[in-house]
């Protein structure tokens, strides 16, 4: 984003230009871990905005000799501040290790934070204080598939030497391992597993080497609890691969487990093979007894049955979900769905008039299904005085958040904008979300007006800049523009020159290698990478690339949209073999990340549709009827994308 927008906001901008750039030189010198240069460039910093940032740079890199009165000094001057929690955390970190107990006490506990690290030493503190008591605190922190920090062991162990956490506990965290993948902490946990329970690392070596092999053999020691492990484990990296494939060989051993392990074993296989959208995943739920099953499998569990349209099966999922995802929008829709095909409709539209009020992708369906035509709902706009905007603008945090942005340290101003946000009533957020339209921030706006909970502005929450791009993109490519801007608030958020960590850029998010593809197929000659950016070159790419796999996708929104996210090839491998509900198949997607893409974007491209008066399409109408896949459609493999 072009500095000269920010430089309004500040008078004698060419003298903050120069300042910028020894700000950005102190951030280079930080990240090369260089305190004595940082030290001397400082003080030249001294009177610029983010001299915050430049004094808590000093202070990490110094953390293990800074005095206690530097760290409270900067903690009191910068209260309610990312870095001063982060400052906090990290000297709380260090205070622990050394075992200065009573100075720990002193900015314990902290604001709200989930470092794991953190929470163990505040268990390790209580247990010096309190005795053996403390340390149930740490039973919720084992439950995790994820590696834990070496401040964690010490509470572990006492726990598993006082029984507090079984072996049935140890059994259970060993599993979650495997089931995240991550098979270091796995094979650690199982080889500490105590005698007939251990998991030997060679034997899980070879498990994992060829799971399908070790799993078709059922060469394990049955009788003892390591190798029951073992070949479940194998089961797991299986099914990972290929349900369908594992399921034979399971099938042929399963009885020889205790009936907890064979439900467990049936259900990790019926939840591989409900993401691998095997049709016969829901009739292998139903093997897997009482099972206890994540919520991410439970709702798994749902998809199955949707998947073959088994409405019995899917209101006894969804009853079966936690309380907190049976009320999620998706899993309300469903379940009246499910009630209307079993002829239950009164009951069916009492959930479907609750929903429909709803501005997102549940709730225009909600509405559709009532005979409804979708409307935005009303908004009442705050007109925020200048005065007040003035104010607003001067906060310092509001400064560093908006400089901090100018200078593309995107995460760390959207940090600051968090904390400045994150307490305010509604007009506040409204007058939050003018400030950072007005100075080209629109993710920040977009966010912002999103987080009123009473009075809403959907001008601030579905913001329209660059219209003039947008409109000749779609006229040029012959693409609904709302469509355009449905991808570009989902991508970008309509931040011009940001860059994904996957190195896609600008309104559109192009990969490198797409948009020089697109530009063969244009004819561009002129085009070079560093042009990527331009929002007139990058609005005119991605609308020809959406329209490429639209045309090639039967002209279906759905499957584009999830081609533009994670690959026309994937788009292509995800349709049914039979003709299904676009709805179902949208809540099918197996990737979590491009199911909830293609939701916003379609429900984002009625928002926009209506606020331009263009395709007025019903939601159901754009989604239609997903069908297989049809050979003569040009294969994928080659072509961007991939």
């Amino acid at each position: 984003m072009a500095l000269a927008v920010f430089a309004l906001w500040w008078p004698a901008a060419p003298a903050f230009a120069q300042s910028d750039a020894d700000f950005l030189a102190a951030k280079a010198t930080f990240e090369k871990g260089d305190r004595n240069r940082l030290a001397a460039m400082a003080p030249k910093l001294s009177g610029h905005v983010l001299a915050p940032y430049v004094e808590y740079w000093q202070l990490k890199l110094g953390i293990d000799e800074a005095s206690p009165q530097a760290i409270r000094s900067y903690l009191d001057r910068y209260p309610n501040t990312p870095l001063a929690d982060r400052l906090r955390v990290d000297w709380l970190k260090l205070l622990a290790k050394q075992g200065l107990w009573s100075r720990f006490a002193e900015d314990y506990p902290p604001p709200a934070t989930d470092d794991v690290e953190l929470a163990c030493w505040g268990v390790l503190y209580r247990w010096q204080r309190d005795g053996d008591s403390a340390l149930a605190a740490a039973i919720p922190l084992w439950f995790t598939g994820s590696s834990t920090p070496d401040a964690c062991d010490p509470a572990f162990a006492a726990l598993i030497r006082s029984g507090e956490l079984t072996l049935a506990d140890r059994r259970a965290r060993f599993r979650l391992a495997n089931e995240a993948g991550n098979l270091k902490t796995a094979q650690a946990l199982g080889a500490a597993l105590p005698g007939k329970d251990r998991v030997a690392d060679r034997d899980y070596t070879a498990v994992t080497r060829n799971p399908l092999r070790a799993l078709e053999s059922g060469k394990f020691t049955w009788s003892t609890g390591g190798g029951r492990e073992l070949a479940l484990l194998a089961l797991e990296r299986a099914a990972r691969s290929d349900a369908g494939a594992a399921r034979p060989a399971w099938v042929t051993w399963r009885d020889r487990l205790p009936e907890a392990d064979r439900d467990y074993g049936n259900a990790r296989l019926a939840y591989h093979a409900a993401r691998q959208l095997n049709a016969a995943a829901n009739e292998w739920f139903g093997e897997a007894g009482a099972a206890k099953l994540s919520d991410d499998a439970a709702a798994w569990r749902v998809r199955a049955a949707l998947r073959v349209q088994a409405w019995d099966d899917v209101l006894a999922a969804i009853d079966a979900l936690s309380d907190a995802q049976r009320q999620d929008a998706a899993w309300r829709y469903w379940r009246a769905r499910a009630l209307a095909a079993r002829g239950r409709k009164d009951e069916a539209d009492a959930l479907l008039v609750a929903l429909a009020p709803e501005a997102h992708f549940y709730g225009v369906l909600a509405g559709e299904a009532l005979g409804r035509r979708f409307a935005v709902p009303a908004s009442r706009p705050l007109t925020p005085p200048a005065a007040e905007l003035a104010v607003f603008a001067e906060r310092p945090e509001v400064r560093r958040a908006v400089k901090l942005a100018a200078l593309d340290m995107r995460r760390d101003s959207r940090r600051e904008w968090y904390y400045i946000v994150r307490d305010l009533g509604d007009d506040a957020l409204l007058l939050a979300a003018d400030h950072a339209r007005r100075v080209g921030m629109y993710d920040r706006a977009i966010n912002t007006a999103e987080r009123t909970q009473g009075r809403h502005d959907y001008a601030l929450r579905y913001l329209a800049p660059f219209r003039g791009e947008f409109e000749t993109a779609a006229k040029t490519q012959d693409v609904d523009v709302a469509m355009l801007y449905g991808i570009a608030r989902q991508e970008s958020r309509f931040a011009a020159d940001i860059v994904s960590s996957a190195g896609a850029v600008g309104l559109m998010q192009l990969m490198p290698g797409t948009a020089r593809w697109v530009a063969k197929q244009l004819g561009r000659g002129d085009y070079r990478q560093a042009l990527i950016a331009d929002a007139e070159l990058n609005t005119q790419f991605g609308a020809f690339y959406f329209k490429y796999w639209l045309q090639r996708l039967d002209d279906m929104p759905a499957l584009a949209a999830a081609a533009y996210n994670a690959g026309p090839g994937r788009a292509q491998a995800w349709r049914p073999p039979r003709p299904l509900e676009g709805a179902i198949w949208v809540e099918t997607i197996p990737f979590n990340e491009t199911r909830d893409y293609v939701k916003r974007v379609l429900a984002n491209a009625m928002i926009y549709a209506q606020t331009f008066d263009t395709d007025t399409r019903s939601l159901t109408d754009r989604l239609g009827v997903v069908t297989p896949r049809n050979s003569t459609v040009v294969s994928a493999a080659a072509l961007p994308g991939q």
